[in-house]
């Protein structure tokens, strides 16, 4: 039968410990937490664009309205006293109301797609940025290759004149008749 080993309360702590360090000093968590703080700043930016600058001009087009104000009432219920009556507050009988608010709908939804749109146009630029990149290099090396072809020594064969190749062929047929 095997033995069990006892590992101390100190060494798991110590090895959980140096795994958290490992862990944590990874750069892929280290670029995780700055997108995140980067995106919830982004967020806080898009949201006040679509409430602060894009919805009032629609909220004026449309009469003055809130986007926050578009609800639809679905269900009211009065409220009552401990003693069961209709509870009355300065004349006026109060309700617990449940709205469908898709004001704020609307709302949530243009955020979301302001912010789809920049992180594609980000994306598509940085992709672009890429192709224009390997592009340039491409272009680069091929200068390079084509500097590196004119730079090479080309050996020709010399060109000889007519006159002396034809003396050296006479040359070569007396050569033969002779040894012939």
């Amino acid at each position: 039968m095997g033995k069990k080993v006892k590992v101390s309360k100190r060494r798991k702590l110590m090895g959980f410990i140096e795994g958290f360090k490992s862990f944590i000093t990874k750069g892929n968590v280290v670029d995780m937490a700055i997108g995140v703080i980067i995106g919830g700043a982004f967020g806080k930016i898009v949201t006040s664009l679509v409430n602060d600058i894009i919805l009032p001009p629609i909220g004026v087009l449309l009469g003055g309205v809130h986007f926050n104000d578009l609800k639809v009432l679905i269900h009211r219920t009065p409220l009552l006293t401990d003693a069961g009556e209709p509870l009355v507050v300065d004349g006026v009988q109060q309700f617990s109301d449940v709205y469908i608010r898709y004001g704020q709908f609307i709302q949530i939804v243009l955020e979301f797609l302001i912010i789809a749109l920049v992180i594609y146009a980000a994306l598509f630029f940085i992709i672009r940025r890429r192709q224009m990149e390997e592009q340039l290099i491409e272009e680069e090396l091929a200068k390079q290759k084509a500097q590196e072809e004119l730079n090479e020594v080309v050996v020709e064969t010399p060109i000889i004149p007519e006159d002396i190749q034809l003396l050296t062929e006479i040359r070569d047929l007396l050569k033969n008749k002779k040894d012939e």
